[in-house]
Order: C-alpha cells, then sequence, then structure tokens
C-alpha cells in the first residue's frame, strides 16, 4: 500500500515539475525573441532608461531641481545639489550609502541628458551652417 503512494507522489510531482520546466522554457524564448526585437533600438532604450533605470523626472525629483533647460548654469545647480546632499548623507555623519548612490546616479542621468541635449544642438547647427572641412598647409 505505501509503494502506491510514494509511486503516485512521484509520479504527480514530476508531471508538475514538468509542467513548470515547459512554462518556464516558454516564458525564457518569449524573453530572448523580445531582447532580440529590442536590440535594434538600443540607443532609444538606452536613453530612455540610462544609469541604471532612472528616468529624467526621477533623477530631478532626487536632486530638488528642476528639469533640464540650459546647458551650464543647470549643471552648475546640478553640481552644487548633488554635493550638498551627497555630503549630508556620508556615512561618517549617520547617512545612508543607499540615498548617497542614488543621489550619484540621479547626477549622472542629468549629465548625461544635457550632454547629449548638447552634441545634439551641436549637430544641428553644424548641419544649418554646412560642412566646412578644416583646411591645413604644410
Amino acid at each position: 500500500m505505501a509503494h502506491r503512494i510514494i509511486t503516485q507522489v512521484v509520479l504527480v510531482g514530476s508531471r508538475v515539475l514538468g509542467r513548470a520546466f515547459a512554462e518556464a522554457w516558454k516564458q525564457a524564448s518569449v524573453s530572448s525573441q523580445y531582447a532580440k526585437a529590442n536590440a535594434s533600438n538600443s540607443d532609444a532604450t538606452t536613453n530612455n532608461l540610462a544609469s541604471h533605470g532612472l528616468t529624467v523626472d526621477e533623477a530631478c525629483k532626487i536632486l530638488n531641481v528642476a528639469p533640464p533647460q540650459g546647458a551650464q548654469p543647470y549643471i552648475d545647480s546640478v553640481t552644487a545639489r548633488f554635493k550638498r546632499l551627497f555630503d549630508q548623507n556620508s556615512s561618517e555623519k549617520g547617512g545612508s550609502f543607499y540615498l548617497q548612490s542614488k543621489i550619484l546616479r540621479a547626477r549622472e542621468r542629468i549629465e548625461l541628458e544635457v550632454r547629449e541635449a548638447q552634441e545634439k544642438a551641436a549637430r544641428e547647427q553644424e548641419l544649418k551652417e554646412g560642412w566646412k572641412p578644416k583646411m591645413y598647409k604644410d
């Protein structure tokens, strides 16, 4: 009698594990196909969630600054705010390493956004002016 119960438990358990494995395999397959499809759009996804998944809005909220508009004056205010918050949350002063890392990532994200905006403006300016190769005399 005991061997029948043990046999049934083993069969039912193997059936459950087999179905779970098959379902996990299907999900992994779909996930890899999704990743391949988004690989061609890597620039767009990198820009949207750069610096460990932070959006620009989240970064601005963390540092308590307005969204990026100008270049240099804005970066100066972000840097000043970053230094103040980073020092306040130092572990020597009883702060949190987690908060320090969030503040650092927020600053990096905002700087990335401003840098990309500056590069885009420079490209547009160059296109507007036209290409002017530099001539060197030997």
